[in-house]
């Protein structure tokens, strides 16, 4: 979601059981060591990056525990923790497993995660990182050597300290994956909309064409309705929500995004602050295969973000809800 604001762990069955797990991954033949990682899958690793250890040219991949869940493919949509520390010190430099919670999310409960489509940039994570898992499976846990520009970028940001041959150590948990159509779609007879409520026409594979009633004021609250009800699981907070939306402003009915002008499908991290609390309100506790119709007020929108183009705007939604990761 364009404009969306910038865990429930898989069952044990798909991971492998590792009480203590000390794993090493190569380097190149010059480098001073072997990089070691100790911890269980799910939960934030102990790295060890040995004094003058150096990176191959290329990505190096290593499963230190391998999981049984589905197979990441280029397009797959996957969730992953993940920690990343620098060959040239050792330090930590960022990771998932203690993120800055967003404003007014209560502490506990699920807590932000990365969710992205490998082959796309993330919100924080490199695409490049996760083409490099291409090929594991949800449940393990992979080490990832290698040089800023085979990692991160061809050309490193001149304020990070960092120059394209320098090496980085990945840590990723594999939480989820699952690949879904980009032309997927509820499907089912839609409900005519409850009073008050917006109108909506969906044609197939098209933005959905939603008129906003006239002369009425929009909510206060938040407004929601189920047009299509699914046969899948509940969505859960924590989870990576796979979806097909289109949005309009309440004020003037005028579109201001749809994934159907985009790549079609695309996944967020639902119920944790990654998007607006409107959709984290309205969307946790509905079912895969949902048609979701939502009026989301500025204080559930993006009322707190100066400078928005919606931040005075009544938000309408309608969400199809293809999956979860």
């Amino acid at each position: 979601m364009n404009h969306a604001k910038n865990v429930r762990r898989l069952a044990a069955a798909l991971a492998v059981p590792v009480l203590l797990l000390t794993a090493s991954a190569c380097g190149s033949d010059d480098g001073g060591g072997k990089v070691s990682v100790e911890g269980k899958f799910g939960e934030k690793p102990t790295v060890s990056v040995p004094k003058g250890a150096k990176p191959a040219d290329e990505p190096v991949v290593k499963a230190l525990s391998e999981g049984r869940g589905e197979k990441v493919e280029k397009g797959s949509f996957i969730r992953i923790d993940y920690a990343v520390y620098s060959m040239k010190d050792g330090r930590e430099l960022i990771n998932s497993w203690n993120p800055q919670m967003p404003p007014g999310k209560p502490a506990g409960g699920a807590r932000p995660q990365e969710v992205l489509q490998v082959g796309q940039q993330g919100q924080q994570v490199p695409a490049k990182v996760g083409e490099a898992l291409a090929g594991q499976r949800a449940g393990s846990r992979v080490l990832l050597e290698g040089t800023v520009k085979s990692l991160v970028a061809e050309a490193a940001n001149p304020r990070s300290g960092f120059a394209p041959g320098d090496g980085l150590v990945w840590v990723v948990d594999v939480l989820g994956a699952r690949k879904v159509d980009a032309k997927s779609e509820a499907k089912g007879e839609q409900a005519a909309p409850e009073q008050g409520m917006p109108v909506v026409k969906a044609p197939s594979q098209k933005p959905a064409e939603i008129t906003v009633p006239k002369d009425e004021k929009p909510p206060a609250d938040l407004k929601e309705q189920v047009l299509i009800k699914g046969s899948g699981p509940e969505v859960k907070a924590g989870e990576g929500l796979i979806a097909q939306y289109t949005g309009v402003k309440w004020e003037d009915g005028a579109k201001f995004d749809s994934s159907w002008d985009h790549a079609g499908a695309t996944a967020f991290q639902i119920g944790t602050g990654s998007v607006v609390q409107g959709w984290d309100k309205g969307l946790v506790g509905k079912h895969v295969g949902d048609r979701v119709l939502l009026v989301i007020p500025p204080k559930l929108g993006y009322g707190n973000q100066e400078g928005s183009e919606l931040q005075k705007n009544t938000l309408v939604f309608v969400v199809d809800i293809l999956g979860t990761v």
